[in-house]
């Protein structure tokens, strides 16, 4: 007699398809309507799905019962996830985008980078009982990158078109696409020295010296440097092989689309202006949002939140707020008159609230793990660093969390009350036009706060009841009037 065969592949399989089948049906109404991403609802999902409710998803089995393997698959999925992103983010900007915009870039990257490093470790610092500065600036290298793939629920698809001018969307994508490997120098820096110097270097040998050596030469020569020197050196031999393929008629449409993957550091609009129509990446982009969302909603490690031994709840709540609000804000205020793209006060409030933490921080968090792991005095983990490593994981989590929460409240208020890009009718201005354009300056003060923009959204609710009633209660032509 046939059984079912409920395995965990085939919960997997049933579930995934079932939910992304669903998803589609209404994903408009949600996104364009509800203005929910897909982040947010792939996560409630996996609550949904996870051991925590109907146990369809169970992560823990398929790392076997073990937290570090599930850890290890958490690392690989996210790399995963991170590195089509960054392709796609790079095929999707213009020719030598890099090259002509550096100096903004630069400021973004550098004394950004180091200024949201700084306050988000103080703030950690600040909040976390018994912590010191040198484990605090580890928890904030992790928080430090934009993430690139939540940045895409506000910076890609028809709501941005219809709400964020084409240069900032730009600038954000290739902000987000660069400095999420650039995380690294923060958090090994942090890692290295507390390895090596805190505690005498208990285990280890060699002191301050060989940590510094350590940081220049691995984090900086081999996984930054060699990176790039590597990327830029297999995407431009990708173009050139595509270009030959192309020019003598051996490569067909699909394998065309496909080899997107060795081009993202192509310098060329080649590739873009041909696939500029095609649905593939962002289809691509979809299924793996959802899929890593759902994920994080079966692993996360919610019951920690309130139960722990390193943070109360209450600092915990206060700093994601602290987080959310000064990790990016001042910085990118400060010096946005420097920076084309954000000269306005209005554009610098919106690019520094909106700085997501979602993937790449469970990406450096995953790494942090596997690295403090390895600090072992006789084969047992040091006191230290297992402390660091329970304050990271429940910390990095939430800041997260919070983070997919808040892109609601990015999304809403642009649409509905015009906090930042009071747009006209006609959709997102021009990409080179001036921000202003068109916009009397009464306007602009009128829509600086949320406030004002729902008393508007109800004032327009309104004036359109109004003018249905009295359209009904006009006769029509040549008959009697409506009832």
């Amino acid at each position: 007699m046939p059984t079912l065969a409920i395995t965990n592949f085939n919960l997997v399989c049933a579930t995934l398809g079932g939910f992304i089948t669903l998803f589609g049906l209404v994903s408009y109404l949600f996104k364009e309507r509800f203005y929910l991403s897909e982040a947010l609802i792939s996560l409630l999902a996996g609550i949904t799905f996870s051991p925590h409710a109907t146990n369809l998803i169970k992560p823990l089995d398929y790392a076997y019962g073990s937290q570090e393997s599930l850890d290890t698959i958490t690392l690989y999925f996210t790399r995963l996830v991170l590195g089509v992103q960054l392709v796609l983010a790079g095929v999707q900007l213009p020719s030598k985008y890099l090259q002509h915009e550096w100096k903004s870039l630069a400021l973004l990257l550098g004394p950004g980078m180091v200024g949201m490093w700084i306050v988000s470790s103080m703030i950690v610092w600040g909040l976390v009982p018994n912590l010191s500065f040198l484990h605090s600036l580890a928890v904030g290298a992790c928080v430090t990158p934009t993430d690139p793939v939540l940045s895409n629920s506000i910076v890609k698809g028809k709501f941005a078109d219809k709400n964020i001018p084409k240069n900032l969307q730009k600038i954000i994508i290739a902000e987000s696409g660069a400095n999420d490997g650039l995380g690294y120098p923060f958090l090994f820096f942090a890692l290295y020295l507390m390895k090596y110097v805190e505690n005498s270097g208990a285990g280890q040998t060699g002191g301050a010296g060989r940590a510094m050596g350590y940081w220049f030469g691995e984090t900086w020569g081999y996984t930054i440097l060699l990176s790039v020197i590597y990327g830029a050196t297999v995407g431009w031999l990708a173009r050139e092989l595509l270009h030959w393929a192309e020019e003598n008629k051996f490569v067909d449409r699909e394998s065309f689309l496909v080899f997107a993957v060795a081009l993202a550091f192509g310098w060329s609009d080649w590739f873009r202006l041909e696939t500029l129509d095609d649905s593939l990446q962002p289809t691509i982009d979809m299924l793996l949002n959802l899929s890593i969302f759902m994920w994080f909603g079966a692993v996360c490690p919610w019951a920690t939140f309130v139960h722990n031994d390193v943070i109360p709840i209450y600092r915990l709540v206060i700093l994601g707020v602290l987080i959310l609000l000064f990790r990016r804000l001042p910085i990118v205020y400060a010096m946005h008159w420097k920076i084309k793209q954000i000269e306005e006060k209005q554009q610098a409030l919106f690019v520094g609230f909106f700085g997501p933490i979602g993937v790449s921080a469970v990406f450096y968090l995953s790494i942090s793990l596997e690295f403090l792991g390895q600090m072992t005095v006789d084969g047992v983990i040091r006191e230290d660093a297992s402390r660091l490593a329970d304050i990271m994981r429940v910390v990095i989590w939430f800041l997260a969390i919070c983070s997919i929460v808040r892109l609601f409240f990015s999304r809403f208020p642009i649409k509905h009350a015009n906090l930042v890009f009071a747009s006209d009718p006609g959709g997102a201005w021009p990409e080179h036009s001036h921000w202003k354009v068109g916009l009397p300056s009464s306007r602009i003060s009128d829509f600086v706060t949320y406030g004002n923009g729902v008393k508007r959204l109800v004032r327009m609710i309104g004036h359109q009841r109004e003018s249905s009633i009295t359209r009904r209660a006009d006769p029509m032509p040549g008959g009697p009037s409506m009832p």
